[in-house]
């Protein structure tokens, strides 16, 4: 069972990518869509769910997703078949860096999947070249909440911590109109959930060849989440218009 395989099934209960619970996504697409009929973009959609909620909720809107997973892409075509909101989402298969399009976006979304671009600013720069004037971004991205051990630093990559993060933002050139930093208890169910759910798949499946894999590294990963990151890690979104020249 690949890495693809294993996420997919310890996100099943939590589709939302990120430590983020159902209310604090609708009141970020709230901020993020004031108008209701923007043409919307996420890079490193995966199964495209922030889009997907985005258009049940405006029937007038329209969206663009990119993801390099063909397996995630399949996920979000059934979902918006599902939600009946396939005629206005376009997928696409390519690097999220290799996408262009002839038109601009009202809202550019990449939440938790900056490692796509090499990093928060990189993400944020390649954002402005999708983005309509007035446009917004929807980021998502991982603080410290305070010192993280050089085991958690080698485990998780280099972050800052919230302040430092949104002063970086602010430098390169955007202003934060609305922002939601993670709870503890988003952040732990969202951890429960995933490690809980691929338990749950291998005790149900124990004549899968792959059941033993997929027990051993819900384990391990339950263990890190406990013992080397959960009293360090966090998780902010903000939402971020361009500051005036």
């Amino acid at each position: 069972m690949n890495r693809e395989q294993l996420s997919g099934i310890a996100h099943a209960d939590h589709p939302i990518k990120a430590p983020l619970d159902d209310e604090s996504v609708r009141r970020l697409l709230e901020q993020a869509l004031p108008r209701g009929d923007e043409r919307v973009l996420d890079l490193g959609c995966g199964g495209g769910e922030w889009l997907l909620r985005a258009l049940a909720g405006n029937p007038r809107l329209r969206a663009e997703g990119v993801d390099t997973s063909e397996e995630a892409l399949a996920q979000a075509r059934r979902g918006a078949t599902a939600r009946d909101v396939g005629e206005r989402l376009a997928l696409h298969h390519l690097p999220a860096s290799d996408f262009s399009s002839p038109h601009p976006f009202d809202l550019v979304l990449s939440v938790g999947a900056t490692h796509a671009f090499g990093g928060l600013l990189p993400t944020l720069a390649a954002a402005r070249e999708h983005l309509a004037p007035g446009g917004r971004v929807l980021i998502g991205e991982a603080v410290w909440d305070r010192e993280p051990s050089p085991e958690a630093v080698e485990m998780l990559g280099e972050y800052d911590d919230l302040a430092t993060t949104v002063e970086r933002v602010v430098a390169a050139g955007w202003t934060p109109v609305h922002g939601h930093v993670s709870t503890r208890r988003e952040l732990d169910d969202y951890e429960w959930a995933c490690w809980g759910s691929l338990a749950s798949w291998a005790l149900d499946h124990p004549a899968d060849p792959d059941s033993a894999q997929a027990l051993a590294t819900a384990t391990e990963r339950r263990s890190e989440w406990l013992r080397v990151y959960r009293d360090c890690f966090g998780f902010v979104c903000l939402v971020l218009r361009r500051t005036p020249s």
